[in-house]
C-alpha cells in the first residue's frame, strides 16, 4: 500500500459516494442506471480500443464480474428504492469488506493477522447498529426489506470485488480490463429499459442526461482506480480503504438529501470505518 496506491483509493471512494449520490437523487432508479450503464458502455469502448486485448486466463473472470455487476445494480437500485442514501449506503459499502477479507483469504491465500481481525469484529459491531437505528419514516425501527437489499448489495460488492481482482492481475492490462468490464455490463440495464419503457425511453431520459452521464464518466473512474490498486496491492487492505466512502456518502445524505443521521448513526459509521482502519493496518 504504497502512498500513490493509497490516494488513489481514497479519491475512489470520494468519487464512487458522488456518483452513487447522482443515481440516488434521480427518482426513476431504471433511468438513473441506464443513463450510467450505457454512459459506462461507451467508456468502455474509448478505452478497450485504445489498449491491447485482455489476456485469454481474464476472460472467464470478465464474464462472471459482468454477471455479478448486473446482480449488484438490480439490488442497489431496490436499497435506494426503500431506504435513506445516508443508511443504505453505509451499509452496502461497509458489508463489502468484511466479505472480501474472508473471500480474499479463501480463494487468494491472503489471510490477515490479528489486528485486521479485530478491525473485521469492530467494523461488524458498526454495521449492524447502523443497519439497526431507525428508516426514513419509522422512527428508530428497522425496515427489514431495505436493510436486506443493502446488505445483498454490499455481498454482490464483496463477490465482484474478488472476482475483479484475479481477473485484472491476470489481464496484463488494467485499462483494457476495466474497458471491456464497462462494456459487458454496461448495455444490459439500457436494454431492459428499452424493452420495458419502448418510445418512451428516450422522452424520459432527456431531463436526467446530464447529471446521468456525468455519473456513468465518475462510476468509471471510480472502478477503474481501484482495478489498478488491486494490480498493485492485496485485495482487503483496498477493499477497507475504499470504504472510507461511508463517511463521504452519510455527508452527502445530511447535506443534499436532508435525511436525518442523528449521533447513533453518525456513532455506528464511525465504529464501521474504525474497524476499517484496524484492517487496513493489519
Amino acid at each position: 500500500m504504497t502512498p500513490l496506491v493509497v490516494a488513489a483509493v481514497l479519491l475512489a471512494a470520494v468519487t464512487h459516494a458522488s456518483w452513487n449520490a447522482i443515481a440516488h437523487g434521480i427518482r426513476d432508479q431504471l433511468l438513473a442506471f441506464t443513463l450510467v450503464g450505457g454512459g459506462g458502455a461507451v467508456c468502455g469502448a474509448l478505452l478497450a480500443g485504445c489498449t491491447p486485448l485482455p489476456a485469454a486466463g481474464a476472460w472467464p473472470y470478465l464474464v462472471a464480474s459482468s454477471v455479478l455487476h448486473i446482480v449488484y445494480q438490480a439490488l442497489l437500485m431496490q436499497s435506494f428504492r426503500l431506504g435513506d442514501f445516508g443508511q443504505m449506503y453505509p451499509i452496502a459499502r461497509g458489508t463489502a469488506p468484511l466479505v472480501v477479507t474472508v473471500l480474499a483469504a479463501v480463494f487468494v491465500h491472503e489471510v490477515p493477522d490479528g489486528l485486521a481481525l479485530a478491525g473485521v469484529a469492530l467494523a461488524s459491531v458498526g454495521l449492524v447498529g447502523l443497519a439497526l437505528w431507525g428508516i426514513r419514516g419509522s422512527g428508530t425501527r428497522p425496515h427489514w426489506p431495505a436493510i436486506a437489499a443493502a446488505l445483498a448489495t454490499g455481498l454482490s460488492i464483496a463477490s465482484y470485488t474478488t472476482v475483479d481482482g484475479l481477473g485484472v492481475r491476470a489481464s496484463g492490462t488494467p485499462v483494457g480490463y476495466i474497458g471491456w468490464l464497462m462494456i459487458l455490463q454496461g448495455l444490459i440495464i439500457p436494454a431492459y429499459a428499452l424493452a420495458v419503457r419502448r418510445g418512451q425511453l428516450l422522452g424520459q431520459l432527456r431531463p436526467f442526461a446530464l447529471r446521468g452521464l456525468f455519473g456513468s464518466v465518475l462510476s468509471v473512474f471510480a472502478y477503474g482506480l481501484v482495478l489498478w490498486a488491486q494490480t498493485r496491492a492485496p485485495l482487503a487492505p483496498i477493499a477497507a480503504l475504499r470504504e472510507s466512502s461511508i463517511i463521504v456518502g452519510a455527508a452527502i445524505g445530511t447535506l443534499f438529501f436532508k435525511e436525518r443521521f442523528g449521533l447513533p448513526r453518525i456513532a455506528a459509521a464511525g465504529l464501521m470505518v474504525a474497524g476499517i482502519g484496524l484492517m487496513l493496518a493489519g
